[in-house]
């Protein structure tokens, strides 16, 4: 069975959004990370924390070069922020993600926010900007599919 990645980008949001609910801002980074593992387990979503990443450079092999803290359904790389702003370095940062581990579909989430309602996400290889994700919007957490004109 092949599930869209958009099947999980859906689920992945919804646990943002009770975490947030539950915790508000104002937490660490890794409190965020404990609490999504958890709650991706609740909701029986298949995934892998903290994924290491490689990188070849000038013909070896540099080894865990990076690290994504999700790796869900081997599909969707998630990136946890709680910081004051996103800035353009954690936009290039999820896409060197998914460049170099191949990942069709990456989400970056602040929990560092008054309401969790944003969430920047990358659809590479044809985008080279994310487009953002109104998490108030009630498509968020529907079965279909959203493409790049309802986000």
């Amino acid at each position: 069975m092949n599930i869209h990645p958009n099947h999980f980008s859906h689920q992945i949001i919804g646990a943002a959004i009770e975490i947030h609910r539950a915790l508000g801002p104002g937490l660490l980074e890794s409190a965020y990370q404990r609490c999504m593992h958890r709650e991706l387990e609740l909701r029986g979503i298949p995934f892998k924390p903290e994924v290491w990443i490689d990188v070849v450079y000038k013909g070896i092999q540099i080894r865990k070069a990076y690290r994504v803290d999700f790796l869900v359904a081997g599909v969707v790389a998630v990136e946890l922020k709680s910081a004051s702003s996103l800035t353009p370095i954690d936009d290039a940062q999820l896409l060197t993600y998914l460049k170099l581990g191949g990942w069709p579909l990456g989400l970056l989430i602040n929990f560092n926010v008054p309401v969790l309602k944003d969430a920047k996400r990358w659809d590479p290889p044809t985008s080279t900007k994310p487009s953002g994700v109104n998490l108030s919007d009630p498509r968020r957490l529907s079965g279909s599919a959203v493409n790049r004109s309802q986000i």
